[in-house]
């Protein structure tokens, strides 16, 4: 027990726990650093114009148990809204038993971003199981154990098929219908790089010749479900390779990448039991034929053995993030997601391939029942063939829809031309769909 414990009042007795300084050995730093008190060390170390203490003050110091309440008060005055706003992010049912054993649970969620080796053969085993998920929804031979999200995925896997192709161009196609966020990196990472990108239409003929590759959307961001075969050998054709970033969930019923041809998929594993988060952190994937492993960025596990001959698993093919020679790394980002990704797992593990296709099948059913809904009371939805992703247009009675949305706590994304998006996911139930259809003014039908 520190020296000083008998001083502090009962009531904060708790905060012991915290390690920090003792009152001696904050007077041993001040002198050391030849100051008088805490305060002038403060003075000292704040840029000019901050002299004025009222700016940093929030009240007097607070208990534990008085700071969570007074949290608690605050967050009650939030408004909780059910969005479905999509372009990569969805409500998701995490189990409880990957909620209290995994999230809650320090002896996992601590593994956030390790650089440390990692020699954790549970956490390595589920990782692993991660790796073979990825390569069973996408149809390739490769993958890693996760990337950071599916924006810098998009960008990694752009920069991959810069290392691997055997073109000398610097163009690179970007499908148009890619999520907003993984074109503005897209952009961002092409440009120290040299990379010149071309935003367009990717069934607009064959635009691909002098472009080392090529990234498509699947499903777009506006819900179109387009086999991309077409485009994807048209990119071979020119010399390029070519990159699908896909939902996973879709991919339990839609034709993965690999059949479609891809070189690489990238994606994220967020929509499996991962909650939203404000937007992150969420654990993406990137995967890749066989030929082009050495390039994958990111932490591989592999099945090797050890000193007795029994089952391993280690990190293989080297560490390929923030190498110590900054010239051989394959990223210079974090690029390891370790507690989302496990959580991304043992969803798959929970539900099973089964489980996997009928929560799919939930989904694509419910947003069929919606724009059949939404179209007999006049609306023009699109597109023909989709996931879970519709677009309404609604130009004379936008305003209205958008009061009753908001009254009924519903967000949806803002598209222009009075355009308004809807992405069905797993928590959609009646009660919402009741709900969308009356702020649209529609009746559900069966």
């Amino acid at each position: 027990m520190p020296d000083d414990a008998r001083t502090i009042d009962p009531e904060d007795f708790a905060n012991l726990r915290h390690i920090g300084p003792s009152a001696a050995e904050v007077l041993e730093m001040l002198s050391h650093l030849g100051v008088s008190s805490e305060d002038e060390l403060i003075r000292n170390a704040l840029p000019t114009g901050f002299e004025d203490r009222k700016l940093l003050r929030i009240g007097d110091p607070l208990s534990e148990r008085d700071t969570l309440n007074k949290l608690r008060e605050t967050a009650a005055r939030n408004r909780l809204c059910r969005s479905l706003i999509g372009e990569g992010f969805y409500g998701t049912a995490t189990p409880s038993a990957i909620l209290r054993n995994i999230l809650e649970n320090p002896s996992w969620y601590t593994a956030y971003t390790p650089y440390q080796s990692e020699i954790s053969q549970g956490r390595l085993e589920v990782l692993l199981i991660f790796q073979t998920l990825v390569c069973d929804l996408t149809g390739l031979d490769v993958a890693n154990a996760s990337l950071l999200d599916e924006a810098t995925a998009c960008a990694e896997a752009m920069a991959m098929a810069f290392r691997c192709s055997k073109s000398d161009a610097s163009k690179f196609f970007v499908d148009r219908n890619c999520h907003p966020q993984n074109i503005a990196v897209l952009k961002t990472r092409a440009e120290p790089l040299g990379i010149e990108l071309r935003i367009g239409d990717p069934f607009a003929g064959s635009p691909y010749d002098g472009h080392f590759g090529a990234i498509f959307q699947y499903p777009g961001t506006f819900g179109d479900a387009r086999d991309l075969s077409e485009p994807v050998g048209a990119v071979h054709d020119a010399g390029g390779l070519a990159v699908v970033s896909a939902d996973p969930l879709a991919l339990t019923l839609l034709k993965d990448p690999g059949a479609m041809g891809a070189d690489i998929a990238v994606g994220s594993a967020q929509r499996f039991g991962v909650p939203l988060g404000f937007g992150g952190p969420h654990a993406s994937f990137i995967a890749s034929k066989e030929a082009l492993k050495r390039e994958l960025p990111g932490r591989l596990v592999g099945v090797s053995a050890d000193s007795r001959g029994g089952r391993a698993l280690r990190l293989a093919l080297q560490t390929r993030e923030q190498h110590i020679r900054r010239q051989r790394a394959k990223s210079n980002i974090c690029t390891a997601q370790v507690l989302p990704a496990v959580m991304s797992a043992l969803y798959a593990v929970f539900h099973g391939e089964e489980g996997l296709r009928a929560i799919a099948s939930r989904v694509h059913s419910r947003a069929v029942r919606l724009r059949n809904s939404l179209r007999s009371a006049g609306f023009k939805v699109g597109p023909e063939a989709f996931f879970d992703t519709i677009t309404v247009e609604a130009a004379e009675s936008e305003g209205a829809i958008r009061e009753r949305l908001d009254a009924a706590s519903i967000n949806l994304r803002l598209l222009p031309d009075h355009r308004f998006g809807i992405s069905v996911d797993e928590l959609v139930d009646e009660k919402t769909l009741l709900d969308l259809c009356a702020a649209f003014g529609a009746e559900l039908l069966p």
